[in-house]
Formats: C-alpha cells, structure tokens, sequence
C-alpha cells in the first residue's frame, strides 16, 4: 500500500507511492554532459569579463591577493530592486500592490568554469559560505527588507540558465506565505512545548537514526520523515540559531566540509543530478526568536512535478526516506 505522510514543520501531507518505488541504485542517472560555454568565449561569469556583469557587491580574494576567489554582483534581469518604498497601494477593491523594492543579487562561485562544488576544497565552500552570510548581514540592515532567501539552481530542470558555478540571493519587502504557515506551525509548537519544532525534529531524527545520512559535532544531515522528492536532504545546526546571518565563523568553516560531502556523495550517487538547495532562515524582524531554527534544504530533480501536485499541494514520492538515507550513509562511510 501507498503510505501519506504529514511533515510535522507545514502540516502539510506527502504520498509515498509504493507501487511506484524504486530501489536507490535505480535514481543513479547516466552522466550526461552539460552545455558548456567556453571560459575565453562567452560566459560573462569567468574572470577577465568582469566588465560583463553588473555592478559588484563584494568580492572575496583569492589566497594570492592579485584575482578573485568569490564576486558578488546585481542580477543582470533582477526580480527586485533597491529603489521604491514599502507604501501598498489599491488597483482595486480587493486588489493592492507596491514597488517591487527589494534585492536580487548572484554569488559567483569560483572563478573556474566548471569547478562544482562537489570538487571544491573545504576552503573554497568556506568562501562561498562566507560570501552569502555577509551580503545576509547587509541586506538585512536595510529596514524594507523583511525576509532574505539564498539559494543554488544547478542544471537546466533547476532553473539554471549559465553553468558557470552561481548562487543567487533575494531580499524582498514581505514575508512569503509559505513562510508564514511555517512560522504559524512553528509558534504553536513553541506555545505547547516551550521548544523550537525544528531542534526537536532534529533530535528525534538523531533518537530513530533511521534516516540519519551524517552527524557531526555541529551539524545533522538527513531525509526528512516526509520528503517531498526522492533523497531530499535537510542539514541542520544543533546549535540554536534562528537565522543564517548569526552563525559564528567557527561554524560556517564546519558547514564548508559538511556541504560540500553531502552535494559530493549526491552527485556520486545519483549522476550529477540537477539540483536545488535553499538556506532557510527567519524573517529579518524574528532572528531572535526561540522557535524557529535556519537549515538548509537539498532537493534533487529526479521526479517532473505534475498536476496533481500543483493543483493540490500534495506531493508523490516514490522513494521512503529511510531507503535514501540508508544508501546515502553507507557512501559516506565508504568515503570516509
């Protein structure tokens, strides 16, 4: 029989279809080779087209102190811009809207065309981690930005349209409503039991161990209870902290290996498979609240995502949790 599950930090439920499951080793993809424009041609991203890109936000140097190591610029086509003010106005009786104020920025990388995170140094991660966390710390000083979202698109069911290695970055003015019902589960949770929902998940992921990928001093990677997608993969802090942008340096350069092993074993597993990750994080006017904890959420493109789930919200996976993470946690002992 099928299996429903309900993921304890939305209320929202997932269809495990066991009619349709597939064994782990039945995910891994044929490598396929991906659209590479070449590095002296036309990718605007590799170092000396610099000029190519809109303004620069940051730049973080190489270890030589002559080139780049990470950039940082404004989106090309951004979604939101630093001009405008927060004042809504009415295009109707029930209809309001407001300027699209905001920020959209890029995180390049690397300055290699097509050095992947998976093949990156501890080092490297660290950088980009570094890059992201300080362009969080400036946005959120800006008080019409309400909520910060860092995310990576990488192949084209990802969304990615250059396969120069980049992140991106959205500031926006509210507060999306996904977020919201998060945030409403989360402060019941926190009401009834005095404890943040998502350290308690954690904790009862490390008690069952059963969909366990890696644990270390600081971090917890696992498949949650009810995945959305085949191998979804949360990483999570067990210290408490609300939000991305209060992580010491000391853990961001734990994170680094911890990254970059859970995207490497993915790829080795799975193929280079399309994916996307999001840095989860609290509104910028809730970073000291007790209930809510920042993770970061991986989701490879295995699955198209069709009707039903768009037109109900309910999503179908065909691979239990437990099964993933059982695959993923033997590779990486045997990557030691």
């Amino acid at each position: 029989m099928s299996i429903i599950r309900q993921d304890p930090t939305t209320k929202e439920w997932v269809i495990v279809a066991a009619e349709r499951m597939r064994r782990p080793h039945e995910y891994q993809q044929k490598a396929r080779p991906r659209s590479q424009p070449s590095q002296s041609g036309s990718c605007p991203f590799c170092p000396g087209h610099e000029a190519s890109t809109p303004e620069e936000v940051l730049r973080i140097p190489d270890s030589g102190g002559t080139g780049w190591a990470v950039r940082v610029t404004t989106n090309k086509f951004p979604a939101l811009v630093a001009k405008g003010g927060l004042e809504r106005r009415e295009a109707g009786p029930l209809f309001h809207e407001m300027d699209g104020v905001g920020a959209h920025e890029v995180i390049i990388e690397t300055p290699s065309h097509d050095r992947t995170l998976p093949v990156m140094t501890d080092h490297e991660v660290a950088d980009i981690l570094t890059a992201y966390q300080r362009r969080y710390r400036s946005l959120r000083d800006d008080a019409r930005i309400k909520y910060i979202i860092i995310f990576k698109n990488h192949g084209e069911t990802a969304g990615t349209s250059l396969s120069h290695p980049h992140s991106q970055l959205v500031a926006t003015p509210v507060p999306p409503m996904l977020l919201r019902r998060k945030f409403d589960v989360a402060i019941a949770h926190y009401d009834d039991t005095g404890r943040c929902l998502y350290c308690d998940v954690a904790e009862e992921e490390l008690r069952a161990q059963k969909r366990i990928v890696l644990e270390t001093d600081l971090f917890v990677v696992f498949h949650p209870f009810a995945s959305r997608v085949p191998f979804e993969t949360w990483i999570t802090p067990k210290r408490h902290q609300a939000s991305f942008g209060q992580v010491s340096v000391e853990d961001l350069a734990a994170l680094a290996p911890v990254l970059r092993n859970t995207v490497r074993a993915l790829h080795d597993r799975l193929g280079d498979p399309d994916f996307n990750y999001i840095i989860h994080s609290a509104p910028v006017e809730d970073e000291s609240k007790d209930y809510y904890l920042w993770h970061m959420q991986i989701l490879p493109r295995l699955n198209t995502i069709a009707g039903f789930e768009l037109g109900s919200g309910i999503y179908i996976t065909t691979m239990l949790p437990e099964e993933s993470a059982a695959s993923m946690r033997d590779l990486h002992q045997a990557m030691g």
